[in-house]
């Protein structure tokens, strides 16, 4: 047995410590006044389990090196309890917490001195009345509650003294009652020093039954720290560096991730018996795949945050992924069936329930697999029967199914924009632009209009539904107000050409009107699913490749209206001699492609396919071209293309070159022009301006007439 005000000061002197390897103080202020109330009325409390060691393990916060404190005693069970009671009867922290720590302080919890109740503070209650105060005070001997000090404030003058008296001697037994808490003795069991550390968590274990009962991931943690004393306070550390990144985890995830890249399962208990070196090493992949992910996500997968996840045990799958793959995604196909898995897990809660054995199901399929991610979606589609989303999906669903946050990744996707700042959804803000959800409709707006009653259940959901919110700042949602929305829709459109598009508003003007509003919702919800489907689709079709064609390509095809052979740029070989005249129809064909839709010249090759090569232009032999020699063709070309042709067509033009069986052949790829291209040049001493197109494999000169009728139906004046 042992004093309560001998425990208190067994954990001011250090005497009386807690290890590493337990959990934070987790009571809620509940809990703190029921366990004050229970001591006050004399019940019972349960008992406390200390292990008396010369050799503690690593402890939380102690003031000087372990090796210094010699024999001491460690707190197995009842530190919730004490650092309740440590609280309340110091008004100060433990040491071994920092203020921090203490998420739910209960120091504010006040004593009815008349009536003996608990309460925490409430101004209208006790601001005026003297007999309610503070638990702490009446555990200060020196500053604390003086009875008769509450009674004159209590009572006038015209009370006797004998009532006086009786009054205050009626609080002073209240206050003395609670005060000799101090006294009461706990039973204490100690584990013995023989006890190693091991032993000394089996213990713990097996009294974990007693208060308030650890979570499977508490223990796991409890068992790592054992293992490796720092473990807690590692994760802490990243855990806040990952916050300041927005992305908010806790304890149990960094648990689960890490027994994930360890034993590839996600069951807590079979970290228990891991040892220090596989922890540290699983803890250092850990760290520097969720560097990577936090980095990865809101570029890839619009996920800035984890506000836009569903549940974090979605990453968990990922994480043993990467921690196979060396940290990274392979490509970017890979990357892309990773987020369509991804989407589909958000978007259909696929940990919601039963979630040990879904993860443990889906971490097997990413340990079997080095493209797990059609299996794990195959996983989804049998426990829902699809992934798609319908209209239906969303009637009635309010901002929490998770098809809300679908909407708003889908919705930065598009590039979506606040409808009255221009702000991007997806830029990180401050307070006053961090985005909010609004109702297109407003809600007042809604019930004002007679239609709607905020009383009745079916109403309140269409009111509510997700078709009827959009994403703003906050700044803009109080410009919003109680607009309608045929007031305010066409506006922004102007403003910011896109903007309802890109958050799937349908432009149907008759749509915005209030006495259409379940129009607009049946609308939206279309285009919605709509975005969503079209985007989980083209994650997972392949981009169709262009493939440029070869000569070999181009001279099994033939002539045709896009593909046309000549022998020469300049040198006839009928008459073997230089022909001016043969660089002016390469110029007519190239103006032909550029006035229609574009097309490929191939120079060095007969009209019969044969391959001539483009070595005469330059030497009238033939010969091997070195590189010095094709740079002076294209010089040549160029040269050429100026003289019947606007330079400023030149980007254009494209010349490159390919060897066959010898030669060399000329291939010039030709863009269509925005806007009409003439040949230009002399014929007989005058200047020409001539029209070309393609007609068929031919390049047809069009007179002007013809010319005008083309030009008016092909470009816009």
């Amino acid at each position: 047995m042992a004093k309560l005000g001998d425990l208190i000061s067994d954990i001011r002197n250090q005497h009386l410590v807690l290890p590493e390897f337990q959990r934070e103080y987790v009571w809620t202020q509940e809990q703190a006044k029921q366990l004050i109330i229970s001591l006050f009325r004399g019940y019972p409390t349960g008992s406390l389990l200390f292990w008396k060691t010369p050799n503690p393990p690593e402890l939380k916060n102690i003031s000087f090196p372990v090796d210094k404190l010699g024999a001491t005693q460690v707190m197995l069970d009842g530190q919730q309890r004490l650092t309740t009671l440590y609280l309340l009867l110091t008004n100060r922290i433990p040491p071994y917490y920092r203020a921090e720590d203490i998420k739910n302080d209960p120091r504010d919890l006040y004593f009815d001195l008349e009536s003996g109740d608990f309460q925490y503070y409430q101004a209208t209650r006790m601001r005026t009345n003297p007999t309610w105060v503070p638990v702490t005070a009446c555990f200060d001997s020196t500053y604390g509650v003086k009875v008769f000090d509450i009674v004159h404030k209590k009572f006038s003058s015209e009370n006797t003294v004998e009532e006086q008296f009786k009054l205050a001697q009626h609080y002073q037994e209240n206050l003395t009652k609670l005060c000799n808490i101090v006294s009461k003795e706990y039973p204490v069991q100690i584990v013995p020093d023989s006890a190693d550390i091991d032993a000394a968590i089996d213990v713990f274990d097996r009294v974990n039954s007693l208060g308030t009962k650890l979570t499977d991931a508490e223990l796991a943690l409890t068992h790592i720290t054992g293992k490796w004393p720092v473990a807690r306070r590692a994760m802490k550390k990243k855990l806040e560096d990952l916050g300041s990144k927005r992305f908010s985890f806790d304890l149990t995830f960094m648990v689960r991730s890490l027994i994930g890249i360890i034993h590839g399962r996600a069951l807590y208990e079979v970290i228990h018996r891991t040892e220090r070196e596989p922890l540290l090493e699983g803890w250092e992949k850990l760290q520097k795949i969720l560097d990577y992910l936090v980095t990865v996500l809101p570029g890839a997968a619009f996920i800035h945050s984890t506000a836009d996840l569903s549940s974090t045990n979605v990453l968990v799958p990922l994480i043993v992924y990467l921690a196979r793959h060396e940290g990274k995604f392979s490509d970017d196909k890979e990357l892309r069936h990773c987020i369509h898995w991804l989407y589909a897990a958000i978007m259909w809660s696929r940990y919601s329930s039963q979630t040990d054995q879904k993860l443990d199901h889906d971490i097997s399929i990413v340990q079997r697999s080095d493209s797990p991610w059609k299996e794990l979606v195959d996983a989804i589609i049998e426990q829902r029967g699809r992934i798609e989303v319908k209209p239906s999906d969303l009637e009635g669903r309010g901002i929490q199914h998770p098809l809300y946050r679908m909407m708003y990744i889908i919705a930065k996707s598009h590039n979506a924009v606040d409808w009255f700042n221009g702000i991007p959804l997806s830029a990180p803000a401050e307070k006053a632009y961090a985005i909010n959800n609004c109702y297109v409709f407003p809600y007042n707006l809604l019930y004002k209009y007679g239609k709607y009653n905020p009383e009745n259940r079916l109403h309140k959901e269409l009111v509510n539904e997700i078709a009827n919110r959009a994403f703003l700042t906050a700044d803009s949602e109080v410009t919003l107000s109680d607009t309608d929305p045929s007031h305010y829709l066409g506006s922004i459109e102007q403003k910011y050409a896109g903007a309802l598009s890109k958050q799937f508003v349908p432009l149907d003007k008759a749509t915005w009107s209030i006495e259409n509003f379940e129009g607009f919702l049946v609308a939206r919800r279309k285009l919605i699913a709509d975005a969503i489907n079209s985007t989980m689709a083209g994650l997972i079709t392949e981009p169709e490749i262009d493939v440029k064609p070869t000569l070999v390509d181009y001279l099994a095809i033939g002539e045709s209206a896009v593909l046309e052979y000549k022998s020469s740029l300049r040198w006839d070989l009928k008459q073997q001699k230089y022909n001016s005249d043969l660089q002016k129809v390469i110029c007519k064909t190239i103006a032909g492609f550029m006035n229609v839709e574009g097309g490929t010249l191939l120079i060095g090759v007969a009209d019969n396919g044969t391959v001539l090569g483009i070595e005469y232009d330059l030497n009238h032999k033939p010969m091997d071209m070195s590189l010095n020699d094709r740079d002076k063709y294209d010089l040549l070309f160029r040269d050429t293309f100026m003289n019947y042709l606007d330079v400023g067509f030149g980007p254009l033009v494209h010349l490159t070159f390919e060897r066959y069986e010898g030669h060399t052949v000329a291939i010039v790829e030709v863009e269509r022009g925005p806007k009409p291209i003439y040949l230009k040049g002399k014929e007989n001493g005058k200047d020409i301006t001539e029209f070309y197109i393609r007609n068929g494999n031919t390049t047809k000169l069009l007179n002007v007439e013809e010319s005008h009728n083309y030009i008016g139906m092909h470009w816009e004046p």
